[in-house]
């Protein structure tokens, strides 16, 4: 199903900052607030939004949030999921947990050595480098972006690609924190801070410069 640009746009706003107010979105988008209105009375009647509980604001009427559905965020590609998870269980169940987890922390080598070399091409500046990882993995399906914190980055990946495997196998999760520490490990210090698995809308990382 294709949707018209203007519920495309209010789709990626959505699933990039999570629940918003109609006065938010018409400001973002540049849209009016009754053409807002519109599009997401439309996308609720397709299954794709949905509202959130009010907010309660100090003054003034409670303001009603526009989120995502279920649905809604399966519109955003899932790479190869039925067939990731097939492959997942035959290995777990012909060779084990442990073989299974060794073909992972293959393939987070593999994904290191490749993102080394693509980060080897720019300056070393700690923020270069984790704009350029966001880029990377941006090519790769995850919508991530870097916001600048008053003690470091936050390095945000807005969608999963692989969320089916890795509600699976969770050492997707694991591999994936691990690799960002070791790219950075003489330059900063990683955190995850949201787990998409853990209930948060998205996967986010603090990198804090070592000695900052």
């Amino acid at each position: 199903m294709e949707l018209p640009k203007s519920q495309d746009r209010i789709m990626q706003r959505l699933k990039t900052r999570g629940p918003q107010s109609v006065k938010i979105l018409s400001k973002q988008l540049d849209m009016t607030t009754m053409g807002v209105r519109q599009h997401l009375a439309e996308l609720e009647s397709k299954g794709l939004v949905g509202q959130t509980q009010e907010e309660r604001q100090t003054r003034g009427r409670p303001v009603h949030l526009w989120k995502l559905s279920a649905a809604g965020h399966g519109r955003f590609p899932d790479t190869h999921s039925q067939t990731t998870i097939e492959i997942i269980d035959v290995i777990r169940s012909t060779l084990g947990e442990q073989s299974l987890n060794q073909l992972i922390a293959q393939r987070s080598d593999k994904i290191e050595a490749q993102y080394r070399e693509q980060l080897g091409t720019i300056a070393p500046e700690l923020q270069l480098q984790i704009e350029k990882l966001a880029q990377l993995r941006s090519d790769e399906g995850y919508m991530a972006e870097v916001r600048l914190l008053p003690d470091g980055f936050m390095l945000i990946e807005n969608h999963c690609p692989i969320c089916t495997a890795a509600t699976s196998c969770q050492q997707f999760c694991e591999t994936e924190l691990d690799l960002f520490q070791r790219l950075f490990e003489d330059k900063a210090i990683v955190t995850r801070t949201d787990h998409l698995l853990a209930g948060a809308r998205r996967c986010a990382y603090k990198i804090t410069a070592i000695g900052a």
